[in-house]
């Protein structure tokens, strides 16, 4: 079940009046989500576990927008790679390190992108 398009339905509704009032056109958005990224990583019993990163950007600008969104094979393939190197050095019991991981995605973000105005967006990081 999807619990995000259960909960958009009645936004989207809530917006009607809005798109009325604007003459029909629909807000452009501004944010793109790319699929959650997974890595293995150890349990404090020994056990393999997963670590899961949700991220997003938020680009105002529409052409850095389209380069997001046609640049998304190379920023997932640098999110697992650094969403690798945080699980492989993370402690048996110990939580990521947030901070750490949203620089470095945010630094890989803007080198892929070639200049700055896209802003990394963290979902749930979790460690099962």
């Amino acid at each position: 079940m999807n619990r995000r398009a259960l909960l958009a339905a009645p936004l989207a509704l809530a917006a009607t009046p809005a798109l009325a009032s604007e003459g029909g056109k629909a807000p452009a958005s501004t944010y793109l989500r790319y699929p959650t990224i997974t890595a293995n990583t150890f349990q404090s019993d020994g056990r393999r576990g997963v670590m899961t990163v949700e991220t997003g950007v938020d680009v105002a600008d529409p052409a850095l927008l389209l380069r997001a969104q046609q640049s998304a094979p190379r920023v997932r393939a640098v999110f697992n790679i650094l969403a690798q190197r945080e699980a492989a050095t993370l402690l048996p019991g110990h939580p990521p390190n947030v901070d750490r991981l949203s620089r470095q995605y945010q630094s890989a973000m803007n080198i892929i992108l070639g200049q700055r105005g896209a802003t990394l967006l963290l979902g749930t990081v979790m460690v099962l």
